[in-house]
Parts: structure tokens; sequence; C-alpha cells
């Protein structure tokens, strides 16, 4: 139990409207309470999707201002305690669940079921323009972009878009500043491929199995030529000794998709899955029942796989966001670029790659950033124009960047936030 929130929370649902469909987005949207100087607070609009994750884990785990108890936990009865490094300390924070049926929202047609990653941009879009209608005493604050893993592939588009409606004089204008991304997928062929390198830096692999796989595989190790039999011999021994790491973190224990669900989830994910689902819970929340089913932490219809085809419902018709980030690369805009070091799914050889081929030009060089004394990471900051890109990787953080290292990420965020740069008086 917490007897005082030091912040306010509002949740609901915001009908929006598409060619021949529609569907209830759910939103979640905390209003920070102020322990900065600043003049106003940023809005940071958190955009996830069921591929990967919902509303409930952002709000109650990685940014929001609660987490679980784990030191005491009782998982048929979790309890809440505030979080030390709430990202609500410096921003206003919304989270959105999109497309539908991601967390609690829900579509009212059959049409209203099917979407892609461009869909999925244009509605992002449409919300936050209607959410700040409704919430004018926003309209002012620094407007950001912000998400994790797979919708890194969509984020640079939401945030282009925003860039362009206000360029072609769409109302309303919107104060957008940039975007923030965790451990982000780029590109559908690159960022799988940077993997094999990655290996090899973090000696998962042999120097012999690396230098095999270069000679061999002519910069392609996704997609194997079966005729090619130098090539798959290499990538056979690549496999080999990675199949059994776990790809969030390559440090943590192996969990196989055919264990049972109850060996992989940590008690963490045993506790959102029984408290999302508490009917109390759901009341308080303003969940419409009878609408949505079972809550589950992640939606595996959807969850995205290398290679994997459009879904009966679901498009995945964003190959590469590359050229969304050439083009927001010549606005005034800034981005914020976070990896963990010990991440698998999208290693930050990828993002270091489509970085470099911004061409933009160094303004601090690469270094390291300390928490508490201790070294958290390490960044750099690029610049061209009125253009910024600041990159740093986590020490010891997995995928979820923001969950494995929750002081080091809300440092950066921080340090990011307040520098004179971002701060505006307008």
């Amino acid at each position: 139990m917490i007897r005082r929130l030091e912040f306010n929370q509002g949740s609901g649902f915001d009908l929006i409207l598409i060619p021949s469909s529609d569907y209830e987005r759910r939103f979640a949207e905390i209003e920070a309470f102020l322990k900065t100087t600043t003049k106003m607070m940023h809005v940071q609009v958190e955009v996830v999707d069921r591929k990967i994750e919902n509303e409930i884990t952002g709000l109650k785990t990685e940014l929001g201002p609660l987490t679980f108890d784990l030191e005491s936990i009782d998982l048929d009865n979790p309890t809440l305690i505030l979080n030390p490094t709430t990202w609500t300390q410096v921003a206003n924070i919304i989270f959105v669940d999109i497309p539908a049926g991601t967390g609690f929202s829900y579509a009212k047609t059959k049409d209203g079921w099917i979407s892609s990653d461009t869909i999925l941009a244009n509605q992002a879009s449409q919300f936050i323009k209607k959410f700040l209608l409704d919430h004018p005493k926003f309209f002012k604050n620094p407007l950001y972009i912000a998400g994790i893993s797979y919708i890194g592939i969509v984020v640079p588009k939401i945030a282009l878009d925003l860039y362009e409606g206000n360029e072609r004089g769409d109302q309303p204008s919107l104060n957008i500043q940039g975007y923030i991304l965790m451990s982000p997928l780029t590109d559908k062929f690159k960022d799988f491929n940077s993997r094999l390198e990655y290996t090899h830096r973090m000696a998962l692999i042999s120097d012999d199995i690396y230098k095999s796989a270069i000679k061999n595989c002519y910069g392609n190790y996704v997609s194997i030529d079966t005729t090619n039999s130098l090539c798959a011999k290499s990538l056979h021994q690549y496999e080999e000794c990675t199949s059994r790491i776990q790809m969030d973190n390559i440090l943590e224990p192996f969990c196989n998709e055919n264990d049972e669900m109850s060996s992989c989830e940590s008690d963490f994910d045993k506790a959102v899955g029984v408290w999302a689902n508490k009917k109390d819970i759901q009341q308080a929340l303003n969940i419409r029942q009878g609408k949505t089913g079972i809550f589950e932490l992640i939606n595996s219809t959807l969850h995205y796989n290398q290679g994997k085809n459009d879904t009966f419902c679901y498009s995945y018709d964003i190959f590469s966001s590359f050229l969304y980030h050439k083009k927001l690369s010549c606005k005034n805009c800034q981005s914020l670029i976070m990896s963990g070091d010990h991440d698998m799914t999208f290693p930050y050889v990828g993002v270091e790659q489509w970085i470099a081929s911004l061409n933009l030009g160094v303004e601090i060089p690469w270094k390291p950033f300390y928490v508490n004394g201790q070294v958290g990471g390490y960044k750099t900051k690029y610049v061209q124009n009125d253009y910024s890109l600041t990159y740093a990787t986590v020490k010891g953080a997995g995928h979820l960047v923001p969950y494995n290292k929750p002081r080091e990420t809300f440092s950066l965020l921080e340090m990011w936030l307040s520098s004179k740069f971002y701060l505006s008086d307008s």
C-alpha cells in the first residue's frame, strides 16, 4: 500500500477513427510532481506496441513512478512501491498502447484489428495531436517521442510526421523537439546481421569462426545460401556457439521457448500478470470490462522475429527507418539513443553502424559517464546544424535497458534534458 502519491495519474480510452474501422486506444498519462527548476516540464510520449510490451510494463516497471516490491513479494497479492528512478521526475509521460490489442486497447470492428507499421505511426500522430488538444496545458511543453525495441522502427516516422505537419501548417502546431530510443530496431537486415560481429566482440565465437564467416558469407549472415557449403559450415559453428545464449541479456540464464512459461518468467513478470488481471485494479484503471481478454505481458502472436512474414492482422511494412533518421538530421531535432552493451537482440554494433551512416560531426568524443562515482556506461554526441544525436551504451544492461539499469538510464535522460541546449523559454 502506498499512502501518498507524489504524482497525478490519469487513464482512459481514446477513440481513433481510421478508414472503414475504429478502435479505442488505451492510454495512461502521468503528470509529473515537479522536483526541478526547469521552466517547463517536457512531454514524452512513450509508444509501446504489442509485439514487445504494453503500457503496464512501462507505467509500473521501467519508467513510471511505481514498481513492484520484489524484496518481500507475494505473488498472489503483489504490492507496489515508489520507483526512485521514475522518469516522471523530469518529464510528463504519456504511455500509449498501440495498435488495437495492445494491453487493454481494443477494436470495435473487425477492420479495426488490422494494422501495420505505417498505420501505427499514423494513428500515433493522430493520438498525440488529439491528446494535446484535449490537454492544452501541455501545448507549449517540449515534446519528445520515445520507444524501445521493435517500436524503434516506427518512432522516427512518428517524429518526422509531426515535424512535417508543422512545416505544412497543420493544426495544431506541436512543439516537437526530438525523440528517444532504447535498444532500437532500425533495419530488419542490418541489425540482425550485426549479431555476428557482436558475438565476436563479446568472445562468444572464436577468431577462426568469425574470420571464416567473413570470408565465406560475403557479408550476409542472416539468409543462408544452401549452395554455399563453406558459409553454411561457418554459420553452423556460429549457431552452435550462440544458440543457447539468452538474446535479451547474454549474461542471463538461457530460457528455452519450449520450456513452460513459468520457468522463463521472473517474479517481476509473474507479479505484472497477477496484478494487471485483478478486477479491482482494472476498475481503478478504468478498464472497460468485457472488451478485452486476459492481460498478457507480451502478445506472442504478433511478437516480431527475424524474417517473420505479415500476419492476418499486422503488416511489418517498414523494413528500415534509416531514411527517417536521415531526414530528421536536417531538422531542428535532438535525439537520445541508448543501447545495453549485453543486448544481443539488437546489438549496439548495428546501432553504431547506422549512426555512422548519418555522417554527422562529432561534438563530444566517446567518454564514460558516471553514476554514484562508478562508470555507468559510455556516451558521445554528434551534431549537424540544428540536429544533435547523443548516443550511449549502458554498462551491464541487456535489451530492456531501463529495467536492467534504471539509475544509469535515468541519469542519462536527466543529463540530456537538463543541458541548456534543451531548455525552452517559449
